[in-house]
């Protein structure tokens, strides 16, 4: 469960962010250390999953709606182009285990991967 993480805290509304976008099943609120002139991110409301892979076997739809959600996005701050970056597992970036989609876009050249 990843309830006491910052994005379970986020999505009980113990930590207020701008959300960007809504559904009933995620929220999208910016980045606070951006690698790329945009960098979103997608959160499901449910803490029940800590990575991609289980909620993909859990929940697909919500994995859906995020994807979807992240397209909205960029169609809105964006070029309509962007980057999904999953991070899965400590051994590759993923520092909060509550499941995220990291959404990029712009020029990402110069910047590296994401971390989280």
């Amino acid at each position: 469960m990843a309830t006491d993480t910052v994005f379970g805290k986020i999505v009980s509304g113990e930590i207020p962010v701008e959300i960007l976008a809504e559904t009933d099943r995620v929220i999208a609120f910016a980045d606070m250390n951006p690698q790329a002139p945009v960098h979103l991110l997608v959160i499901p409301k449910s803490t029940a999953y800590a990575n991609v892979t289980e909620l993909a076997a859990g929940d697909p739809e919500t994995l859906a709606d995020m994807v979807t959600v992240a397209q909205q996005l960029a169609a809105e701050h964006a070029n309509g182009e962007f980057r999904l970056i999953f991070n899965n597992g400590a051994s590759v970036g993923q520092t909060v285990f509550h499941v995220h989609a990291h959404v990029l876009a712009g020029n990402l050249e110069e910047r590296s991967l994401v971390g989280s």
